[in-house]
């Protein structure tokens, strides 16, 4: 079956590095699938290639979202597709409202008349309807996080494609988390990468585990955690 996204034999080498080697890849409508790996096994700049920030061409394999062959597109491209992305580097207006940051985000989908009530939506489905007048700058690492959920998610992608969404959380805030992801994937599909190994058993989802530029193993999150391999590549003795 054909998956919404798709890769064809990834590759990518910087000189004589394989960060990402041969890679085949699929994600089906509506799944949640989380990607984890240790320190330097080519999760990050598989979802680098996923979004164009490094450019590919055939040679490198291929790239396909919804059968678009999007090898070598932009990133601004590929997002216009319907392609939601929260990285690791902040994307909010310190200086700005909660609110305000939204509005921003949502006029470029929305447009004037659109945008306020496309907020409204997101805030109440992210129940941070408080947080709205409040200065970006005074908010808590963990609500910071929701903010640029809510930024992306007012857009409203039918993909989502989050890098460690849960770096920096209380227990609290992760479990909030966890609740968010599961109604968002209510009506998109997404891609978490992770290392935080309980918020992946939480989210019980399908795991990639990516070792050495290869996909290592693909299954339910509890076959994958306890996997004899997954254990010696990536957990070791820290595995309970």
């Amino acid at each position: 079956m054909s998956g919404v996204l798709e890769t064809h034999d990834l590759t990518m080498r910087f000189g004589g590095v394989v960060a990402v080697n041969n890679v085949n890849f699929s994600l089906q409508e509506s799944e949640l699938r989380c990607l984890i790996g240790p320190n330097g096994a080519g999760k990050s700049t598989f979802f680098k290639c996923l979004l164009g920030q490094y450019r590919m061409n055939h040679e490198n394999g291929r790239v396909l979202i919804r059968g678009n062959d999007v090898t070598g597109w932009n990133t601004f491209e590929i997002v216009r597709l319907g392609i939601g992305v929260k990285t690791q580097v902040p994307s909010v207006m310190n200086g700005l409202t909660v609110q305000e940051n939204l509005w921003l985000s949502s006029r470029r989908i929305h447009g004037w008349h659109g945008a306020s009530g496309a907020v409204a939506e997101v805030a109440r489905e992210l129940q941070i309807e408080d947080l709205l007048r409040r200065t970006v700058g005074e908010l808590s690492h963990g609500q910071r996080q929701v903010v640029e959920i809510g930024i992306v998610l007012v857009q409203r992608p039918w993909l989502l494609l989050l890098d460690e969404p849960a770096a920096g959380m209380t227990g609290d805030e992760v479990e909030r988390l966890i609740g968010i992801i599961r109604r968002i994937n209510q009506t998109a599909s997404i891609i978490i990468v992770d290392h935080d190994m309980e918020f992946v058993r939480m989210l019980g989802s399908t795991v990639t585990v990516f070792h050495q530029g290869s996909i290592l193993v693909e299954g339910p999150a509890e076959q994958v955690l306890n996997d004899p391999a997954v254990r010696e590549v990536y957990i070791g003795n820290r595995a309970e």
